[in-house]
């Protein structure tokens, strides 16, 4: 689980350089910034020591498109919690809906508005922090009701 004082990573997935020029620009004081122009270096970096906090994702793409690179991410046990946000020119009701049934927790138009997409940003990455939080208390107190299942049954078989 990743500290308040650890600055978190974007993965920046997205054919077009000037497309991750631009998102570099924006993020890059208040993020660690990598990117892949391509669908199989993104998810080799994605499933890397490198691993990001989140995902931005272009859905046209050529070779493997967003949708296939985030049905690949989600199938893979290491990178199916990691946020993915669809960046894309497409305004389709269809495709929304489509990236949001894939695991998508949001979606970034183009031409980007920066105001909007810090804003997307910070809101999944605290998500995320908070569902990172919850998913340590719970190993937590798994650790902690085993331990105290443990003593209670050597208690139990010394009496016996």
């Amino acid at each position: 689980m990743r500290t308040d004082t650890m600055m978190q990573t974007i993965l920046i997935i997205d054919d077009e350089v000037t497309n991750i020029a631009a998102l570099n620009e924006l993020l890059q004081s208040g993020y660690n910034i990598l990117f892949a122009k391509d669908g199989p270096t993104g998810i080799k970096l994605a499933t890397s020591t490198l691993r990001p906090d989140l995902i931005l994702l272009d859905i046209l793409m050529p070779e493997m498109d967003g949708y296939q690179v985030m049905h690949l991410l989600q199938c893979d046990e290491y990178t199916k919690n990691i946020p993915v946000i669809f960046i894309t020119a497409k305004g389709d009701e269809e495709d929304e809906v489509r990236g949001f049934a894939l695991g998508a927790v949001d979606y970034i138009s183009k031409p980007f508005r920066p105001i909007v997409v810090k804003a997307r940003i910070k809101s999944a990455m605290e998500l995320k922090r908070h569902r990172d939080f919850l998913e340590w208390m719970l190993k937590e107190r798994t650790k902690e009701l085993q331990q105290m299942e443990k003593e209670y049954f050597n208690m139990f078989y010394r009496k016996a």
